[in-house]
């Protein structure tokens, strides 16, 4: 049996000593938060809120202390680190041009032959049969710049000549800022014959000119190359990138430097890349000794 006085020695109990007693025992044991919400505690207790009402934290484990090492013998003081300079570029490689340098009839006589193979190619069957004529390319026979582009539109395919129409219009514009003439570059396509609906050339149809269009690069053999968009550019270059990954530094085709932008037609759809185009043409201005304009 309980004994009689048990409930009156409970009401004399000291809860502030008995409370500093459990909170000890609760630090021993790990305790770190009491949750208020499911308990009534004594006013004593519920006043000290640093233990009681905070939110558990995450406490790291005491680990045992390990193993000391055997610390070697102190070593002489060490100069100070000197960062190495950033690795410059890897220069521009170049392969030498297959053939010696033709003659202006030379040069004339070859690319006359040329483009009669490429008027008598049948190897595109898609294309041939919706084709008007063929659009070799246009431009002096020593050109020192040599402008590539992807495949001729309805308006090429009409006039012969590559690079008319509202995309031609915006090149000459290109051209002029650039203080170069159009009669000072040479212009051609990958592509010899109009894709139907002014698709963009399969692989195989770009395989297929390419002995003509590499052909016409040998004979010409010129300093400078502009590819006009992705599509010359993976003909050129045999690389898959987009023209924002190529762009901005200049590549190499056998003794050329191959200068990668934006394709006139895709300028006139999206107005915002032309100041990028613009940029590129700036680089190749000063590449040829031009001092591009304050603007």
């Amino acid at each position: 049996m309980r004994p009689a006085n048990q409930e009156s020695n409970m009401d004399g109990v000291d809860w502030s000593s008995a409370a500093e007693q459990l909170l000890r025992h609760w630090k021993r044991s790990g305790i770190t938060h009491l949750p208020l919400a499911h308990h009534t505690l004594p006013e004593e207790i519920a006043s000290w809120p640093t233990l009681l009402r905070s939110q558990p934290t995450a406490a790291p484990r005491p680990q045992p202390p390990a193993a000391s090492p055997i610390q070697p013998p102190p070593s002489a003081p060490q100069p100070p680190t000197v960062k190495a300079p950033a690795t410059p570029l890897a220069p521009v490689s170049f392969t030498p041009w297959l053939t010696e340098s033709l003659s202006d009839n030379g040069r004339a006589d070859a690319l006359q032959e040329l483009n009669e193979e490429v008027k008598a190619c049948r190897k595109c069957t898609d294309i041939v049969c919706r084709r008007i004529q063929t659009v070799f390319g246009i431009g002096p026979l020593r050109p020192r710049l040599v402008m590539v582009g992807e495949a001729p539109g309805a308006e090429e395919d009409r006039a012969g000549e590559p690079f008319v129409g509202a995309a031609g219009n915006l090149l000459d514009k290109i051209l002029v800022a650039s203080s170069l003439a159009r009669d000072q570059v040479y212009i051609m396509n990958t592509l010899k014959c109009r894709p139907p609906g002014n698709r963009n050339p399969v692989d195989a149809e770009i395989e297929n000119c390419r002995p003509f269009f590499e052909r016409q690069l040998e004979i010409l053999q010129p300093e400078y190359i502009i590819c006009w968009g992705s599509i010359a550019a993976r003909a050129v270059l045999r690389r898959n990138d987009g023209v924002g990954r190529l762009r901005g530094r200049f590549h190499s085709y056998k003794n050329a430097k191959v200068l990668v932008t934006y394709h006139p037609a895709y300028l006139l759809r999206n107005p915002e890349a032309k100041h990028q185009t613009w940029d590129d043409m700036k680089m190749l201005m000063r590449e040829l000794g031009i001092t591009p304009p304050p603007r």
